[in-house]
């Protein structure tokens, strides 16, 4: 069984700093369909409490130019399709869940850009809910969970407004305003979690969200990363460990070009080491661990086997070596999909019972 001789918080932040543990952090994230599998096969109660994790979320810091819309413009027996709140136009399945598919942007070139997407966002007072935000602190603080801001980076948000191929054909060909979206968006977040640390609230840490690639790699090459965006990546950081909090990135796909830019910049931790993708921390582990923790990379492909010696193998080695550095924490390494059963995933977490004691 897990050894409990720490809280949460008091686990996590010794994981960063790389001391003795009792056991390794432990969070997860799961498809909604998952969820609604589990509960017909005697999932109850909150997976989270299930699996004892340690992480606790404050807010979400997410620009958008009109909360809440959800202008329908057409729908079928399967599909809905709406114009949101960043003024995209997405296709989105009804009844699962799914990639949506984006048919159109309202943000198309710099002038909708300067003239009126960023006069509406910077005319927001907040994106996040302070009240909300500082009861989730105390409940925190009361069930001994570390604490963390977290919010969206350049990549995810140019997604939402202006599409991945406007953003990237403009880094190239319209830099300037390329780079003014995203040093934009970078002060919209960071303006919401100055509004949070003055309303009192103490996190523990900063998480932020923003999938930079795909199976085969970083979707721009590292130089250009290195120029036009790790900049304000590094802005995130510097404002984080200005206030003593270390720094969490969240990002699918295969980063292992830019690894050296993320420790660089300041990064503290890279979760969720998509395996598919060909992050492994057998690899990383050995050559980053002592710089960077890392988060993840249980392969949710092999969970969905369903057998048990091949999960047991992904499991043990994973963690293994992981914990070699004091520097890893357990997640699968993408949301776990409704292929994979209750009972399967059960094992799963008595292999981390197993395999995730340091004593």
């Amino acid at each position: 069984m897990r050894n409990t001789k720490l809280t949460g918080r008091e686990r996590v932040n010794r994981m960063f700093k790389r001391q003795d543990q009792d056991s390794i952090p432990r969070h997860e994230s799961w498809w909604d369909e998952t969820l609604t599998r589990w509960r017909t096969e005697g999932c109850t109660g909150d997976v989270i409490e299930f699996i004892g994790g340690d992480f606790q979320c404050l807010c979400w810091s997410d620009p958008m130019p009109w909360p809440g819309r959800q202008e329908t413009i057409s729908e079928d027996e399967s599909t809905k399709t709406i114009v949101d709140e960043w003024g995209k136009t997405v296709r989105y399945w009804k009844y699962r869940s799914g990639t949506p598919e984006h048919r159109g942007f309202g943000c198309n070139t710099r002038e909708d850009w300067f003239d009126v997407y960023k006069p509406i966002l910077l005319a927001k007072e907040t994106f996040v809910k302070p009240y909300s935000s500082y009861n989730d602190w105390v409940i925190s603080r009361r069930n001994g969970r570390w604490s963390y801001l977290s919010g969206l980076e350049t990549f995810e948000m140019a997604r939402r407004v202006i599409g991945d191929e406007t953003f990237f054909i403009a880094l190239i060909e319209d830099p300037e305003w390329a780079l003014d979206v995203s040093r934009t968006l970078t002060d919209l977040v960071l303006r919401d979690f100055d509004v949070l640390m003055k309303r009192g609230i103490e996190p523990d840490g900063v998480w932020i969200y923003g999938d930079m690639a795909y199976r085969r790699g970083p979707m721009i090459g590292p130089a250009m990363y290195r120029e036009m965006i790790w900049p304000d990546h590094k802005r995130l950081v510097d404002w984080a460990h200005e206030r003593g909090l270390p720094f969490i990135f969240h990002t699918d796909g295969d980063v292992n070009p830019v690894v050296c830019h993320y420790i660089d910049a300041g990064f503290d931790c890279l979760q969720p080491l998509e395996a598919k993708a060909g992050m492994d921390v057998r690899k990383l582990a050995p050559a980053v661990g002592e710089e960077l923790a890392l988060f993840g990379n249980i392969d949710v492909m092999v969970m969905a086997t369903n057998d048990r010696e091949k999960i047991e193998q992904e499991v043990r080695s994973k963690i293994e070596a992981g914990m070699k550095t004091r520097g890893y924490v357990y997640h699968s390494d993408h949301s776990v999909p409704p292929s994979v059963s209750w009972e399967t995933y059960r094992f799963v977490i008595d292999l981390i019972d197993r395999y995730g004691n340091y004593d």
